[in-house]
């Protein structure tokens, strides 16, 4: 899968390291491994570095005509047809970022295989840790995910349908009672609109915050990651409150990064992205 060099593959594989659910996801090496489900049908696959320009994808998928498909997701899963040049251009009117761009130039926006998952993803980590939400969503896949027929190592199942979560009493987990009832109700909205996580429609953020429990972070989360409005930003993250404030040396608030980032317009998740990486320098 080719891409426009540089390409950041080692931020890339951070991110996905440290966000892989027990039993779907991987990371090895070099080399990302998830399991998969398209239409009913169930598969593996397996990213990795091939030459300069591009990226090497191991598919084991039973049925043939969802290349297409699959390879169109991974594109944007891994930010493959990213407009560097125009985004570091335009924020490179920020000194910060100008250095934070010259640090990383080939970073990416990581995206998501599927934007149910993603949003649940995001839900489960509404006010706790990285850690925390990836080990309930483990339990998640583990106890409502479908086992895989031909298994690999590490890669047991996949994630659960929406038919099934929208059933489920998902507070069982381990969670508050209200943010189970936002995961079915994001399922169920899912049932109800299967384009509602689809990249490109109109109006996406609204129909995301017309939903129970979904606030304007998550809503602009899933934006930024799923469906790939790059000027999602996920205002009131500590992340970047903690990133911007680390960079400049003095305390910032939610209102002050708000108001920094308008110039960052229309590239804010860019952005976003770059102050997020800042926090993980050592990686």
């Amino acid at each position: 899968m080719a891409f426009a060099a540089p390409y950041d593959w080692p931020a890339m594989l951070g991110f996905l390291s440290a966000r892989a659910i027990a039993g779907m996801e991987t990371v090895v090496g070099d080399v990302y491994s998830r399991s998969i489900v398209l239409n009913g049908v169930h598969g593996t696959l397996s990213i990795q570095p091939a030459i300069a320009d591009a990226l090497e994808l191991t598919l084991d998928f039973p049925d043939p005509t969802a290349l297409p498909e699959i390879i169109a997701r991974l594109r944007r899963m891994f930010d493959l047809d990213a407009d560097l040049i125009t985004m570091q251009r335009h924020l490179s009117n920020d000194p910060l970022l100008a250095r934070l761009i010259a640090e990383r130039p080939g970073l990416r926006v990581p995206g998501a295989w599927d934007g149910l998952e993603l949003a649940i993803r995001a839900v489960l980590g509404q006010q706790i840790t990285v850690v925390a939400a990836i080990k309930l969503a483990g339990k998640l896949v583990a106890q409502y995910g479908v086992p895989l027929v031909s298994p690999r190592e590490g890669l047991t199942h996949v994630f659960p349908d929406a038919s099934v979560l929208a059933a489920a009493d998902l507070a069982t987990l381990g969670m508050p009672k209200s943010r189970g009832r936002t995961l079915s109700g994001v399922a169920q909205a899912l049932l109800d609109d299967p384009l509602l996580f689809e990249p490109g429609r109109e109006g996406g953020v609204a129909r995301l915050l017309a939903l129970h429990g979904i606030g304007e972070w998550t809503a602009q989360y899933i934006a930024l990651r799923q469906l790939r409005e790059m000027d999602g930003f996920a205002n009131g993250d500590v992340g970047l409150i903690n990133a911007l404030a680390a960079l400049e040396g003095e305390p910032v608030t939610a209102k002050q990064l708000l108001l920094r980032a308008e110039a960052w317009r229309p590239y804010r998740g860019y952005a976003a992205q770059l102050l997020w990486t800042s926090l993980s320098r050592a990686d």
